[in-house]
């Protein structure tokens, strides 16, 4: 992979194949790993850890902080924790997330209810224009400040609650800000009670119930689960074998559902029950998907996912989908743009606020292969064709800074033959280093030219 920006030129559709793979491990795990082992006690051990531009500058950050942390060898690291509210930094010390909303958010969480915190946070282009009001507010429930006020995006200075008091929180699909919430409850005095209404990805929760009398869960009248964390409580350190990436294996699903007989076995992916609403929707609607070899690994299930080409029928997803396949919406739009009839997606308001606004450049990027769609704040029609019309000389993607919205549109002209070329690819860096190399081992081939 080159270090520098590039863009990626694909001009062949792939051919049929029959292959078994593995994918970049799972980035949400390896980031929460880092974190969460940072304000634990004594040593954590993290083992095939995502080596991706976004981890690394969770790690860059945390080392800001004062945290040690060792590469033993390749994805294998220690980190000596600190324990909670040891955390510190230099008035004013510049904290860069990068590209990483989940470093953004949980780094967030855990400093704002540590002691004598005042940094600078800011991202790249792309993580600075998100909106981050939902995340200020909450964290000002804690008593955290934020400078300049009023101020809906990084760059911000956060500036750390001095007396943090428990919160009652409502979460909603984001689970980010649900572990950001969790985190600031583990250093406030008393007890941060936590409703869930949406069940998003429990990472965090897993992770913390690795220590006793951190976390209570259970369900409430309503049968949601209701998450009570006691601040103030002893974390013990973690040993963690990170599983492929889901989010990763998507694409390559994708592929192999629409290329025909076209065979795929996924080893070792994490099948955590809140991460795989993108497979459960579509083995409801044709797809050829099994999980095998299902195990768990520190408290998460890990497996093997074998697919085939298959004929899938319009997809209907309703809206609560969304909460366990967020981050594969954009690729499940190439599969219902690629299926014959009208597909439709509910509840998918939160994807205007990613690296992009995902409905809309989903949207721009399926029309440039004659694909119709009708989209509102909250909904998208995608009027599917079981061959597509090549319209445009080539799909063109620009500069968006989202590595989703790039593997997607590669998987589309992978899958059509239609041509494509595709700016600053190296975001794809962000979740899926080796996104290019697998894509060579199921044998597409594709140019890469550095910008200039």
């Amino acid at each position: 992979m080159l270090n520098k920006s590039f863009s990626l030129f694909v001009s062949k559709p792939i051919k049929s194949y029959n292959k078994t793979i593995r994918v970049d491990s799972d980035k949400s795990i390896s980031i929460r790993s880092f974190i969460i082992g940072a304000i634990s006690h004594n040593i954590s051990e993290v083992k095939n850890v995502l080596e991706s531009d976004d981890v690394f500058s969770c790690i860059n950050c945390l080392r800001k902080l004062g945290v040690k942390i060792d590469k033993v060898k390749a994805k294998h690291y220690l980190i000596y924790g600190k324990g909670l509210g040891s955390l510190y930094a230099n008035k004013n010390k510049v904290l860069d997330c990068g590209n990483s909303g989940t470093t953004a958010r949980l780094l967030v969480g855990i400093l704002a209810t540590n002691p004598d915190i005042q940094v600078k946070i800011k991202g790249d282009h792309s993580l600075n224009k998100r909106n981050m009001r939902k995340l200020i507010d909450l964290m000002s429930e804690f008593g955290a400040t934020f400078l300049p006020k009023k101020k809906n995006n990084f760059p911000l200075t956060l500036v750390s609650s001095e007396v943090p008091i428990g919160i009652e929180y409502k979460a909603g699909v984001s689970a980010q800000l649900k572990s950001a919430a969790m985190l600031a409850g583990l250093n406030s005095n008393g007890i941060t009670n936590i409703i869930e209404e949406n069940q998003s990805r429990d990472h965090t929760e897993n992770m913390l119930q690795q220590s006793p009398n951190v976390l209570k869960i259970k369900k409430n009248k309503k049968k949601q689960n209701q998450i009570k964390v006691i601040g103030k409580n002893y974390l013990n350190p973690l040993k963690i074998n990170v599983g492929g990436d889901p989010s990763s294996a998507a694409f390559f699903t994708a592929l192999t559902l629409l290329t025909p007989r076209a065979k795929l076995k996924i080893k070792h992916v994490g099948l955590n029950p809140r991460r795989i609403g993108f497979y459960n929707l579509l083995k409801k609607f044709g797809g050829k998907i099994k999980f095998k070899n299902i195990k768990k690994i520190n408290h998460e299930e890990v497996g093997d996912v074998e697919i085939q080409s298959s004929k899938l029928k319009a997809i209907r997803a309703n809206p609560s989908y969304y909460v366990s396949a967020t981050d594969e919406y954009p690729i499940l739009f190439v599969v219902a743009a690629l299926t014959k009839g009208v597909s439709i997606f509910k509840g998918i308001a939160d994807l205007a606020n990613k690296e992009s606004n995902r409905i809309e450049e989903m949207k721009k990027i399926l029309n440039q292969v004659g694909i119709k769609c009708i989209s509102t704040k909250n909904e998208m029609k995608i009027f599917g064709v079981s061959n597509v019309k090549k319209i445009n000389s080539a799909i063109k993607v620009p500069n968006l800074g989202d590595h989703r919205i790039c593997m997607s549109a590669t998987i589309l002209s992978m899958a059509t033959g239609v041509k494509a070329e595709i700016k600053n690819f190296e975001t794809v860096r962000t979740s899926s280093p080796y996104f290019l190399e697998i894509i060579k081992t199921l044998g597409g081939s594709f140019e890469i030219k550095k910008t200039l």
